[in-house]
């Protein structure tokens, strides 16, 4: 008898905590850029968040800009994104609540191996993009103002160069990974996150032709939707989403994780 009332209190509690933890909503929209989700990141790190808190994420992969303008709108609850300009800016117009650094890593420019630009003589990105400007060599944009988008359009314009509307530069208006097999079947060069690339590298002939340059470094941030201005967003999982995704948990999966036993992103 004293046996089956211990059980009894055992499984009391196990419910107890599990009611302790369940959220009033559930249910989360993440907007974030294709890298996290394209990369294999969100399908390593998200379901350890939905055990350990209850929540249940629902994942909107677009780029940077289309994931901020879904939470200008109301439409999604956090965003997960790497353009830090156009963070700020989604900040200092009220439609972000708190803003957390959650990790980093860079862009690397590809291309074909014949390298019809010659790049190998390129030492910066912007000496690399004056090569492909000086060859008239394919360039294939994302062309959507996402994070990579916009770094590109930085690179261009530190270059002092604007290919918009040339034969040779194309905007593809598409997600990363279709962007590289576009660059590869046209024999062009462009750019890339690095983890997008180390997931996509094994079934592409294009290779990094140029990196390092400090003008290629790619941070990513965390940013809640304004609960002031949408009062019917999920704060709450937004809010539990941060602070874990930024917290001991989150930053070591986020670390641990590889592809091909590269390191895809890093830790401040």
């Amino acid at each position: 008898m004293k046996r089956l009332g211990l059980i009894v209190l055992a499984c009391a509690l196990a419910l107890s905590a599990l009611w302790a933890q369940s959220p009033a909503n559930p249910r989360l929209k993440l907007a974030t850029t294709t890298s996290t989700e394209q990369s294999g990141l969100l399908s390593a790190i998200l379901p350890a968040f939905e055990k350990e808190t209850g929540y249940k994420v629902d994942v909107i992969a677009v780029g940077t800009g289309a994931s901020l303008k879904i939470g200008e709108k109301g439409d999604c609850d956090v965003v997960l994104v790497h353009a830090r300009a156009l963070e700020d800016a989604f900040m200092a117009a009220g439609f972000g609540a708190d803003r957390k650094d959650v990790m980093y890593n860079d862009f690397v420019v590809l291309g074909p191996a014949s390298d019809p630009a010659g790049m190998s003589k390129a030492k910066t990105a912007l000496d690399a993009f004056a090569l492909i400007a000086k060859a008239q060599a394919g360039f294939v944009s994302r062309g959507d103002n996402s994070g990579t988008d916009v770094k590109e359009k930085e690179i261009w314009k530190a270059a002092a160069l604007a290919p918009k509307g040339v034969a040779w530069y194309k905007e593809a208006g598409q997600g990363m990974s279709q962007v590289i097999v576009m660059a590869e079947q046209m024999g062009a060069y462009t750019l890339a996150d690095r983890a997008t690339w180390l997931a996509m590298k094994d079934k592409s002939k294009l290779a990094i032709l140029n990196q390092g340059d400090k003008i290629l470094f790619n941070p990513y941030g965390i940013i809640t939707v304004s609960p002031a201005k949408w009062p019917q967003s999920n704060y709450a999982g937004a809010l539990a989403l941060m602070n874990w995704i930024t917290g001991p948990r989150g930053q070591a999966l986020i670390s641990a994780y590889k592809i091909g036993g590269e390191q895809c992103f890093y830790l401040y």
